[in-house]
């Protein structure tokens, strides 16, 4: 059997390696963002992270996007059906830069209105700094749109060096960029920004490049772009639409409670934003294993194979509760050390902010690959619906609702919010298992 397999030990680990290294370098450089521009001050660190939230939400509907691609994509490669493949990468590309640019538009335009809904009670230095860095990384928005849609198509063949590669050039452009603009040039917010656009324009230039080379098992062509194909963007919808609102709404949910966090002043958010970089170190292998899960689960669904959907989701689950375990291990022993780069803090930010990242990394090592990286073999074999609903469903209940009656009404500030985040995480993790469990999901299971 082990030859009959789409994807042996070897293959896997050439895909998952270049992931976690991509989407490390990701927290790298926000974690670089956050260390440079708390030299400019506690405003600066907490109007950054403010927007981050934001951006957030809007980098998760362009993930999602490029997550529908990848599947729609998958599928049509694990069938043996190339022209499509080839067909849906270039409406891919299409799609996003379109999205992209009416996104930008949008926050350019909606700025300070965007600012004032979320984040209206704090301080006007915070809220400076915020408006200066959403209006400069807005403008990235069609750049980074275009990139997810470029990696997409790499990974649905299972070649993830690729957007290794160009992350690592777009990440070093964007810490040396920093690093001048900042220490160099005195630009305050806007040094953490400038290099932002800057990186991702050049990324997606050079990942479209490549995704054009007709060497490529799957590249993009003129008959892609030719024109407007309904159905196959349709197709890519029905997988990014479900994706895109339960990721987009799960990221607003988070921006929500944040605001409630910020009515507790500078302490509380910074050690929220903080303990929120520190703690992407702890997931940041159960979010390499959640991409390598589209791609597997994928194939093997336009392969006509549900047995080797199970083999896969368990073998790729077994692995993402070990490195996902050992990676919390590692942030709890070194957290002091990692707190000690953001220069600014105060005693009383250290010291929450500590407290937060337990709490995170603790209840991560159990709850986490269920409740995140399941869901995405769920996705894979088409059962967006299902995910979507629960996803959404229980932000609500308990990442927003909780969040209020925990950090707000009983005044228990970020703590109560972490809590009701771990709550959140326990009812996910429930349905998708149960879900997976059951078969329910094979009901959905014909290829796109």
């Amino acid at each position: 059997m082990t030859q009959e397999r789409l994807f042996s030990n070897q293959r896997l680990i050439k895909l998952i390696i270049p992931l976690a290294i991509e989407q490390g370098l990701t927290i790298l450089v926000g974690m670089c963002d956050g260390v440079m521009v708390s030299s400019v001050g506690e405003a600066a660190i907490s109007g950054v992270s403010l927007v981050d939230m934001i951006n957030a939400v809007i980098l998760n509907l362009f993930a999602a996007l490029a997550t529908g691609g990848a599947v729609v994509t998958s599928q049509f490669l694990g069938a043996r059906q190339g022209e499509r493949a080839r067909k849906s990468a270039g409406q891919l590309v299409l799609m996003s830069g379109f999205i992209g640019a009416l996104t930008m538009a949008l926050c350019e335009v909606f700025a300070v209105g965007i600012m004032r809904l979320f984040f209206g009670s704090i301080a006007e230095d915070v809220m400076a700094a915020g408006l200066t860095y959403l209006r400069i990384t807005a403008l990235s928005f069609p750049f980074i749109a275009l990139y997810n849609a470029g990696a997409a198509i790499f990974r649905s063949v299972g070649n993830s060096k690729v957007s290794m590669k160009v992350s690592l050039l777009m990440n070093a452009i964007n810490i040396i960029g920093n690093a001048i603009c900042i220490f160099g040039l005195h630009m305050g917010v806007a040094g953490v920004a400038v290099p932002t656009l800057v990186s991702r324009a050049v990324a997606a230039v050079v990942i479209l490049a490549l995704a054009a080379n007709p060497k490529q098992e799957l590249h993009l062509n003129k008959e892609g772009f030719a024109k407007i194909d309904g159905r196959m963007m349709k197709s890519i919808l029905n997988i990014g639409i479900p994706s895109a609102l339960e990721n987009s709404l799960f990221q607003l949910g988070r921006l929500v409670v944040v605001s409630m966090i910020a009515l507790f002043g500078t302490v509380q958010t910074s050690a929220n934003a903080v303990a929120n970089t520190l703690d992407s170190m702890g997931i940041v292998i159960g979010q390499a294993m959640g991409l390598a899960m589209v791609t597997v689960v994928g194939q093997c669904v336009g392969a006509q194979d549900p047995e080797q959907v199970r083999y896969y989701v368990k073998k790729l689950m077994v692995w993402s509760y070990a490195l996902v375990g050992l990676s919390n291990v590692l942030l709890i022993t070194f957290v002091e050390p990692l707190i000690g780069l953001y220069s600014s803090l105060s005693p009383e930010t250290v010291q929450l902010t500590k407290q937060l990242v337990y709490i995170h990394a603790g209840c991560g090592i159990v709850l986490w690959p269920a409740a995140f990286v399941l869901p995405n073999a769920l996705r894979a074999a088409n059962d967006v619906k299902f995910t979507m609903v629960v996803g959404v469903g229980s932000m609500f209940a308990f990442r927003i609702i909780g969040s209020w009656v925990l950090c707000v009404q009983l005044g228990y500030g970020a703590k109560g919010v972490w809590a009701a985040m771990i709550v959140d995480w326990v009812c996910r993790a429930a349905f998708f298992v149960a879900r997976m469990a059951s078969g329910k999901w094979k009901a959905q299971y014909k290829p796109t």
